[in-house]
């Protein structure tokens, strides 16, 4: 059972970071934690677009200071051929390696015709497996 899930709407490449980094650290502290994927973010995650940036983030510069800071924090996003590019997926692994668990919004792949699609760092789940752990887990959506 989750303590705490965080949800991961958009396909935004700093959210993904986001939320996984608060998910990585809220394991640290002991706390059994997932990353919910739903709407935009499971999309891009399933290959039906690719991600963006916020447009705060959409610059270079930015961009490439996001990658290798996130990477030398031990979020390990930064692309291994390229640091100055992201991987999310091997961000993606990271996590999964660590324990957090990825989660496939059950309601989405229905919606947006993903079934057998989902990629395999994330997981999914029946509807009301799904809400058996929202019910009991602190939610926290949107970064």
């Amino acid at each position: 059972m989750m303590d705490i899930i965080f949800v991961c709407r958009d396909a935004l490449e700093n959210s993904v970071i986001a939320n996984i980094g608060l998910a990585l650290e809220a394991k640290k502290a002991g706390l059994d934690a997932g990353v919910l994927f739903t709407e935009e973010a499971l999309y891009a995650l399933a290959g039906g677009e690719s991600f963006r940036w916020s447009p705060l983030f959409q610059g270079r510069e930015a961009r490439v200071k996001i990658s290798k800071n996130a990477t030398a924090m031990g979020l390990e996003v930064a692309n291994r051929k390229d640091s100055r590019w992201t991987d999310l997926f091997r961000l993606l692994d990271l996590a999964k390696g660590k324990g957090v668990q990825l989660v496939a919004c059950p309601l989405w792949v229905q919606i947006l015709d993903l079934t057998g699609k989902i990629p395999s760092p994330l997981v999914s789940m029946e509807g009301e497996a799904l809400l058996r752990e929202i019910k009991g887990a602190k939610v926290i959506g949107g970064f």
